[in-house]
């Protein structure tokens, strides 16, 4: 760790008041040091980290970390604050505070030396040490492993610390050493013919730099304390070295202490399980340990791996049934989306080389003539055909997946099936997911003897649920929603004039709100929907091609402010500026979060207004569009595109305006400050975007 911390990174004196000030304040001496290369661009990934799940720890240790494109090599900085800092630790502010920085690309041995440390924050000797340093260079030493910290007189509890404090190839061994000694030190059960009571853990944090080590350092000395033999699996940045399947088979239980999914969870299925977050391991470890055992006693399992589900651990704890649901629904959409774009644009290129009239073209397997170009649109066609042909199943089966996790994946799939068959349409779709998901959550609350568990997940789940699934599709809801579908769709057919302006406004609207996010999917899933057949109305074109206007505009738009008046935003705005025409060209939204992260009362109403207009334009000059996705790219597909490129560039220059103006307005201090409340304001929108700061 010899080069990720030296005194220069050590402030024994940190006077910060606030989380954020203590970030700043040990993020500037990484800056000076070269080891950051955009201050404020490094702190928002910070903030993001911070926003999806306080980083203090109870004994006053706060450990806020990301990893970060601005960080050129792995870095520690270590802080020690008089009158503490509040971190959202349960005891209270933190006195001791590591900042800890990975570039996005960190190497395995970089992880695994920064995972040491997470280690060596359970052992109080060490954390007492750092308490009572005097000075900056010793503090390097101790955190870099140079220098032990002083042992106490028991023998004992210096070996301790002198095992926490080891290499980082030791934090392995250790596991293994606690199934070991844990295993001895049940003493008389041992002798007396009865073996430990076995427990298996998971941890996993979203960084998979501090917590997740933490915590399997926390669980393993409880462990040792109970007696029992308790092996971990760290899942970290660094990857993760799976548990011998012999050892999880001989386990009595399971804990997971996680807050991103556990990869593999299968492996752990039919045991008594105890699901929590990562900081639950690190700070009542010996709680877990009692709570599995209790369920152990009672033969509480599940037929499945845990009652969690993808969209469950992805979210927050106790989040309402509303959120959970709509988690759910995007869970299919967002499975879905790839396949209309591939259909869509399939379908769109064979309409390009072969007409309208390709849609009558016999099947390439009875007729292809490699020299004929009607021959190759045709292929595409029927390729893009068979494309959105998955569209309803796989969004039926994803929803399935994100209520009740691979088992909702057959009744999902076989659910969704059905809708198609009986022309049920994406409602269809939708009712069969959440129908599949829920029979699935109900079978798998039931308490199943325990020589029927291993074949629960692969023939009597898919099974029952495909069966009750399928009679409910068939017999019960599929014909009022087909109705509800054939409904829609001829309103949508009857669309014109005034209302289909109206139509075009509020599809704007909803692409601009969110920028990527749910109400921006649930319009772009509309528009899809519309034309995910071999031969859509023109009513259905014109609402795709709204809808794609539309979406183009903000990134546009904040391309072209940051050009026109780049003194108005600060130099990373600038630079996303640059990205932003590209972007927005490809019809990608997401281009710009950045701006709206930093500064949404200004540049979200001003999106929504540009999305609004360029959208009632679209519908009001007829334009047309076949392809789902693409951008200025599939402007030969488009109808009238001479027209709809005026539509684009109104809204465009209609925001970009509203941006400059309501920016121009603010006070020149607030414009100084930019940069900071940028880094607080990017927390939220980077908390589901940005992987590399998760």
């Amino acid at each position: 760790m010899s080069d990720m911390i030296t005194a220069d990174l050590v402030d024994l004196d940190l006077s910060a008041d606030s989380k954020e000030a203590a970030a700043r304040a040990l993020a500037e001496r990484m800056v000076a040091l070269g080891r950051v290369t955009d201050l404020d661009g490094f702190l928002a990934d910070v903030a993001a980290r911070e926003a999806q799940m306080p980083t203090g720890l109870d004994g006053g240790i706060g450990i806020p970390h990301c990893r970060s494109a601005h960080v050129t090599e792995p870095t520690l900085a270590f802080g020690r604050s008089a009158a503490g800092v509040d971190f959202g630790a349960a005891d209270g502010p933190a006195d001791l505070i590591f900042l800890i920085a990975a570039p996005a690309g960190a190497d395995d041995a970089h992880l695994t030396i920064l995972s040491s440390l997470a280690r060596q924050l359970m052992n109080s000797e060490f954390t007492d040490a750092l308490r009572s340093v005097g000075d900056a260079e010793t503090a390097a030493a101790l955190i870099r492993g140079d220098e032990k910290p002083a042992a106490p007189a028991a023998e004992g509890t210096a070996s301790a610390s002198q095992n926490t404090a080891a290499a980082p190839a030791a934090a392995s061994a250790g596991t293994a050493a606690a199934s070991t000694s844990t295993g001895a030190g049940s003493g008389a059960g041992s002798e007396a013919g009865e073996r430990p009571f076995r427990i298996v853990a998971v941890t996993s944090c979203p960084t998979g730099i501090a917590h997740t080590y933490m915590a399997a350092e926390s669980l393993e000395n409880a462990g040792r304390e109970a007696g029992v033999e308790l092996v971990v699996e760290t899942q970290g940045s660094a990857g993760f070295t799976r548990l011998d399947p012999e050892v999880i088979a001989a386990a009595d239980g399971v804990i997971f202490a996680h807050d991103v999914p556990v990869r593999e969870k299968d492996r752990f299925a039919g045991k008594p399980t105890v699901d929590v977050g990562v900081k639950a391991g690190i700070n009542r470890p010996a709680e877990l340990i009692g709570e599995v055992r209790e369920r152990a006693a009672r033969g509480e399992v599940t037929s499945g791996s845990a009652p969690s589900t993808p969209v469950e651990r992805a979210g927050d704890a106790g989040e309402g049934y509303g959120t959970k649901l709509r988690k759910w629904l995007m869970s299919g959409v967002s499975y879905m989306v790839p396949f209309v774009a591939a259909g869509g644009l399939l379908i769109a290129l064979g309409f390009a080389i072969g007409g309208y009239k390709v849609n009558k073209a016999p099947s390439v397997m009875d007729h292809f003539v490699w020299t004929q170009g009607d021959s190759w649109a045709a292929l595409l066609f029927q390729i893009g055909v068979v494309s959105f042909g998955f569209l309803v199943p796989v969004l039926a089966g994803y929803i399935a997946y994100g209520m009740a996790d691979r088992p909702g994946l057959v009744p999902g799939f076989v659910g969704g099936m059905i809708a198609s068959t009986i022309n049920a349409g994406f409602l269809g779709g939708l009712v069969a997911g959440l129908l599949a998901g829920g029979v699935v959550m109900g079978i798998q609350k039931i308490n199943i003897p325990t020589a029927l568990r291993g074949i629960m997940p692969v023939v009597v789940i898919p099974l029952i649920s495909s069966a009750i699934v399928g009679f409910l599709m068939f017999v019960v809801v599929g014909k009022p929603i087909a109705s509800a579908q054939k409904g829609m769709t001829d309103w949508l057919n009857g669309l014109s004039g005034s209302n289909a302006i109206l139509l075009g406004a509020l599809l704007g609207l909803m692409m601009c709100f969110d920028l990527g996010g749910p109400v921006n999917k649930v319009a772009y899933t509309f528009a899809t929907a519309g034309i995910a057949v071999s031969n859509p109305s023109d009513s259905a074109m014109k609402i795709m091609a709204a809808v794609m206007a539309a979406g183009m505009v903000p990134p546009l738009a904040m391309a072209l402010a940051t050009t026109v008046r780049g003194k108005l935003f600060t130099q990373t705005e600038r630079e996303n500026g640059k990205a932003a025409w590209v972007l927005g060209a490809s019809f990608i939204s997401e281009g710009a979060i950045p701006f709206a992260a930093a500064d949404p009362l200004r540049v979200i109403p001003s999106s929504m207004v540009g999305g609004a207009i360029t959208g009632a334009l679209s519908m009001a000059f007829g334009a047309t569009l076949r392809a789902p996705h693409g951008g200025i790219f599939v402007i030969p597909l488009i109808g009238n595109p001479f027209l709809y490129l005026i539509a684009i560039a109104a809204g465009v220059c209609a925001t970009a305006a509203l941006v400059v103006i309501l920016k121009g307005m603010r006070k020149p201090a607030q414009q100084t400050t930019a940069g900071g409340s940028a880094a607080g304001a990017a927390a939220g929108a980077k908390e589901d975007r940005q992987p590399v700061a998760a």
